[in-house]
């Protein structure tokens, strides 16, 4: 169990800038580019990591300590979503509302890092990300709400572990909890429409806009989140609603290796539908994404509400 933990762990910080890649590849390959190369992430983060970090005068404590803690809480959440086997040591910590909740608090020091230098920049992405958090998290917490009716618990093994068993059928609730899950993971991801990652106009911005002042290792921390996040949204995505192919417990070494390489198609195919998403709808206005999530929410809603009318959806 605890090898399979290790694995996993080191799993998901080695191939989060990979996604982060294969997205923008695609991209660039769907609009007649060459773009570059899927491994260019590996080589912007060891950039930054060896340039010098330039810190405000007027910076505090938290402003310095924001990104390690956004790292490793990222990191922490995307490491317990069974990826490769149910046989993890951190399966029985893994609830989804405990998961969720270290995304919060990584959010919210974030957000509070973001006013802490007193730009405009900052104030304006902190309050647009504290926006849309206050939209999207009553979403998830009714996607958790759906969840646990359907499979009995709130823990990530047992759903996933109950999705893949024959006796979950064909389920209506289940396929509006995936899109409205699909439209939460967009939303914090801060992937096209609700945020741009590739811009830095100011009237857009609000992940960006909230790490302008930084640099160096800390800005190379809070890129590797940000790619740490988006692979967890995918990974919970492909747990919970496409489990097929994760190693049982006590596994062999030709099904841990079969899991692996069915989990690296997943991320190939979830990048690529991300890109051709992207490239085809057009960046919204920050006043309508609570519009977007609100209809993730209404997604959800219903989905509780015939699974509790039906036991049947």
């Amino acid at each position: 169990m605890l090898v399979m933990q290790i694995a996993q762990t080191v799993l998901a910080v080695a191939v989060a800038p990979l996604l982060t890649g294969m997205v923008r590849k695609v991209k660039a390959r769907l609009q007649y580019r060459t773009g570059p190369s899927v491994f260019q992430p590996y080589r912007d983060l060891s950039r930054l990591f060896t340039k010098e970090t330039v810190v405000a005068h007027n910076a505090s404590w938290l402003f310095c300590a924001a990104p390690t803690f956004v790292f490793a809480a990222t990191w922490v959440a995307a490491a317990q979503v069974p990826t490769i086997s149910f046989d993890v040591a951190l399966s029985p910590a893994a609830e989804l509302i405990a998961l969720f909740g270290i995304l919060t608090s990584a959010r919210f020091a974030l957000a509070l890092a973001g006013l802490d230098i007193g730009t405009s920049f900052g104030g304006i992405g902190s309050s647009r990300e504290v926006m849309i958090a206050s939209i999207a998290e009553p979403a998830i917490l009714m996607l958790i709400f759906v969840l646990a009716l359907v499979a009995g618990s709130t823990r990530l093994t047992d759903i996933a572990f109950f999705v893949a068993s024959p006796s979950v059928g064909l389920r209506i609730s289940l396929l509006l909890a995936f899109v409205g899950l699909a439209m939460i993971a967009i939303a914090e991801s801060g992937r096209i429409p609700v945020d741009n990652p590739a811009t830095h106009l100011e009237l857009t911005m609000v992940h960006e806009a909230m790490v302008l002042e930084y640099s160096g290792r800390h800005l190379a921390l809070i890129e590797l989140a940000a790619a740490l996040k988006l692979l967890f949204y995918v990974s919970l995505i492909s747990a919970v609603f496409v489990p097929w192919g994760i190693a049982p417990s006590g596994g062999t070494f030709v099904q841990y290796i079969i899991a692996m390489t069915l989990y690296l198609f997943k991320l190939a195919v979830a990048a690529a539908t991300l890109a051709f998403f992207e490239i085809s709808i057009a960046k919204m206005r920050v006043f309508r994404v609570p519009h977007f999530i609100g209809a993730a929410l209404m997604l959800v809603l219903l989905a509780a509400l015939l699974r509790l009318v039906s036991q049947s959806f």
